[in-house]
């Protein structure tokens, strides 16, 4: 597992007073969590929080833009938002903008899994990549290997 970069350990430890985060690399960048739910980014030395429908304009208003990548030759906006660059001066002021990103993912995941506040499951990354199998559909049989001619 790669080593945490200055600027991570830099977010880490601006992000105290909000309380105590997990961090996984991912697609070159890194992923913040709290009890197991992902609710920032780190791309290019730039902090990234989750936003939805309740914050975004907040967002819209504070930072200075949102994390934006590029797929098939085509550029994808996320909804996740740069924090304004005086968050980093003021402990409380990153907390209240990382308290509005884990809200969001906190409503993201409670829409994806209905009865679940909060997962305190791990990360994606770290389970299983196979789907639970569903009660309705068997799993799919593996086919037997083609027999060799003698």
């Amino acid at each position: 597992m790669p080593k945490p970069t200055q600027f991570v350990e830099l977010v880490i430890e601006a992000l105290r007073a909000f309380g105590p985060v997990t961090t996984r690399s991912m697609f070159g960048g890194w992923g913040f969590y709290r009890d197991g739910v992902f609710f920032a980014l780190v791309a290019d030395d730039t902090l990234y929080f989750k936003s939805d429908d309740e914050n975004r304009a907040e967002f819209e208003r504070a930072s200075p833009g949102p994390f934006v990548f590029e797929k098939k030759g085509e550029q994808v906006v996320t909804h996740y938002f740069a924090v304004p660059e005086d968050a980093f001066e003021d402990p409380q002021v990153m907390a209240r903008w990382a308290r509005l990103g884990y809200a969001s993912a906190l409503r993201a995941a409670t829409r994806r899994r209905p009865g679940r506040q909060g997962s305190s499951a791990p990360p994606r990354s770290s389970r299983s990549a196979s789907p639970p199998s569903s009660p309705a559909r068997p799993p799919k049989r593996k086919k037997a290997p083609a027999r060799r001619k003698r």
